[in-house]
């Protein structure tokens, strides 16, 4: 199977890009935000990816240039985490977990399915450009496996068929809602959302669902509440006099 780190470095036979001083604007109000600047790679990163479609040489040296970095620091940062893509990618970005549980649970099903339905290998795109296919390590959501993501948004307890719904919904322009969260947008406004620019999405939909709230429930059904931080200072306190 072929991973993220098999794929080449940056493409750096791209030259024209999105990045223009209404972006780069952007890129200094996230920079602000921080005390130091240099924090704000990261969600840089993201907006990137909103203009680009992908994290290009352009926005490496938008971003190196603004928080005084080296291109090369930037770059390091770019190429190791997986959320920053080196190629375009689809309207849709479709993750399936393959880790552990899911995978136990109908997770590897699930990819597989999908890679026939579409036509697809691993963190590939469709012809048309609408999917991009990618097995993911873990979505923190083990108790909701096995899950899918959409633009980061989750499908929990998926289907190798409703998986295929899903994608063909999405491919065929239809209006896709998750298990828990916002509506399904275009990955690219997703990735503006990360960058730190609100959407009004946020209070769309559920955001946990009742295995992941079972503590809690236990909790009140037992009178149990956390500890109060300022018993803890006091202890302290006690202890160093």
């Amino acid at each position: 199977m072929k991973t993220y780190f098999d794929e080449p470095s940056l493409d750096y036979e791209v030259t024209e890009t999105l990045i223009d001083d209404g972006v780069r604007e952007e890129l200094l109000q996230i920079a602000a935000r921080y005390p130091q600047p240099r924090s704000a790679l990261l969600p840089m990163l993201h907006l990137v990816q909103s203009v680009e479609g992908r994290v290009t040489p352009a926005g490496i040296e938008a971003c190196a240039d603004l928080l005084g970095l080296s291109t090369a620091d930037v770059s390091g940062v770019a190429t190791f985490y997986t959320m920053y893509k080196r190629k375009p990618v689809g309207k849709y970005h479709v993750g399936v977990c393959t880790t552990a549980l899911c995978a136990v649970l109908g997770g590897d099903e699930v990819f597989s399915r999908l890679q026939s339905h579409l036509g697809v290998g691993n963190d590939e795109t469709t012809d048309d450009g609408m999917v991009t296919l990618e097995h993911l390590e873990c979505n923190a959501a083990c108790d909701m496996a096995p899950v899918m993501m959409v633009n980061w948004e989750f499908f929990d307890r998926t289907t190798p068929q409703r998986a295929c719904e899903v994608v063909d919904a999405l491919r065929a322009g239809d209006e896709v809602t998750p298990t828990r969260g916002a509506r399904v947008v275009s990955w690219q406004q997703a990735e503006r959302v990360l960058a730190g620019f609100p959407d009004g999405r946020a209070d769309e939909g559920p955001t946990s669902g009742p295995t992941s709230r079972l503590g809690l429930r236990i909790a009140a059904e037992n009178g149990w509440s956390a500890p109060d931080p300022a018993d803890f200072r006091s202890d302290q306190d006690e202890e160093t006099s």
